[in-house]
């Protein structure tokens, strides 16, 4: 993934991250769904696993398909993409459920992204219009 490319995909998944898309939801629940019923027979750790390893290989085939002859030159921004955004999630469900849970789960990684993201928004809602 090229610079510009990153960054469009990233403004795009926060913006859709922040419109509440009930189709998505659908989906997640439906795959936890599964990987509870998994859990029961098979373990949390092994699922856990599995649901990583099958993670990975569908988010490779993804990309490959998209990014066609351009896959080796596009390898290492792939890889930095889906490692920064893989611990965004998992910053963003530590957060929400040890609040959810009353646990203390330590300080969030996420608190200076969102303090940066507000400013950036008040700053440009002060901005007179042309």
């Amino acid at each position: 993934m090229t610079d510009e490319t990153n960054t469009d995909a990233q403004a795009q998944a926060d913006e859709q991250q922040n419109q509440l898309d009930p189709g998505f939801f659908k989906v997640v629940n439906e795959y936890l769904e599964l990987t509870n019923k998994q859990s029961k027979e098979h373990g949390l750790k092994r699922i856990s696993m599995a649901a990583l390893y099958a993670a990975a290989r569908f988010n490779v085939h993804t990309f490959m398909g998209a990014a066609g002859a351009g896959v080796a030159d596009e390898r290492q921004d792939f890889l930095n993409y889906m490692t920064k955004l893989y611990r965004t999630m998992l910053n963003e469900h530590l957060d929400g459920l040890g609040h959810e849970r009353g646990i203390d789960v330590g300080p969030s990684e996420l608190q200076a992204e969102l303090a940066r993201q507000a400013a950036a928004k008040a700053a440009a809602q002060e901005q007179p219009s042309a």
